[in-house]
């Protein structure tokens, strides 16, 4: 070997190792991970991102931390992550009202389909329909909309635009025909808002509500899935009590701000798929009443658009709207 050659060669091997540094700075994640929660802590979607947080970041080697934005019923954290770097440090957490408020609102702020990159589908739930047993002496649906043509009555729900608000506007507006007054809360608020007795009814996810129809505190009405809840078995779907085909769920996912480079995105869908199969985490969600629901990122996005395209044609039947 020449004396050229030999400098060339300690040269490159000089490189390479001052390059080594900067290559283990690449790999992803290199700081800290935010999942931005659309509602407030407590919140189903809070719940569920938290045991995925906890789950989440012996496998990625850094803290999975989680941030409540609530607001707008959840366009407030969506913008935020909407205008986030699309770096993979910064994840949105959200419900089915991210397929929604884009037609319920004049101006969400995003478009669901563009703005935002699908990561992965996390479960869903049945939404439940609750009374206060000391404020309304019922036990069936069909009771429920009788006193509703009675006298003026009103509902919680988790949300302007969630499946909680829209599935009960479809429900008593326009198939029931019968007027019922919205009250929107957070979803853990109208929980308390029922309970309390500040509204008769509610309308949420069934996580939140598990835990005082259990009690007694509440009592459940219906649930709007297709199928009776495991957690539940004894409480009738919508369909079971007269609307044959009724179904709506709420269902929780991760996206990331639009530009997200696809390895990082497809190495988070892995991950998070993983987390939701062990079994300590599918215990966890068992018991709250949450159904893991792993995709492909390609099948993920598939689900969105037909969702999206689902309550657009809602709330245009329905007349409902948040502005």
């Amino acid at each position: 070997m020449n004396i050229a050659t030999t400098r060339r060669a300690a040269l490159l091997g000089a490189g390479a190792l001052l390059a080594a540094p900067r290559l283990a700075r690449a790999q992803w994640p290199d700081r800290p991970v935010r999942i931005v929660v659309a509602f407030p802590p407590g919140a189903a979607t809070d719940v569920l991102a938290r045991a995925l947080a906890n789950a989440l970041a012996p496998a990625l080697g850094q803290p999975v931390v989680v941030e409540n934005r609530p607001g707008a019923g959840g366009n407030i954290a969506t913008v935020a992550v909407r205008r986030s770097a699309p770096d993979g440090l910064t994840f949105l957490a959200h419900s089915v009202a991210y397929a929604v408020n884009p037609s319920l609102y004049r101006n969400a702020g995003y478009d669901a389909l563009t703005d935002l990159e699908p990561v992965a589908l996390l479960a869903s739930t049945p939404n439940i329909i609750t009374v206060n047993p000391e404020k309304l002496d019922i036990r069936t649906l069909p009771e429920l909309i009788a006193a509703a043509r009675t006298r003026p009555l009103d509902y919680g729900s988790s949300g302007t635009g969630t499946t909680t608000h829209l599935g009960m506007e479809l429900l008593f507006r326009s198939l029931a025909r019968v007027e019922v007054q919205h009250v929107p809360f957070g979803p853990a608020q109208a929980i308390t808002a029922v309970v309390g007795g500040q509204v008769p009814i509610g309308s949420t996810s069934l996580p939140p509500a598990l835990p005082m129809v259990r009690e007694g505190r509440l009592r459940a009405v219906a649930v709007t899935s297709a199928r009776r809840d495991p957690g539940l078995p004894d409480v009738p779907t919508v369909a079971e009590q007269g609307f044959t085909g009724f179904e709506a769920l709420t269902w929780f996912a991760l996206v990331a701000p639009a530009g997200t480079p696809a390895p990082i995105a497809d190495r988070m869908n892995t991950e998070v798929n993983r987390a939701l199969s062990a079994p300590e985490v599918r215990q966890r969600l068992d018991a709250a009443g949450f159904a893991p629901d792993p995709r492909s990122r390609t099948d993920f996005a598939a689900f969105l658009r037909a969702e999206v395209a689902k309550w657009a044609e809602v709330v245009r039947v329905s007349g409902a709207t948040a502005d």
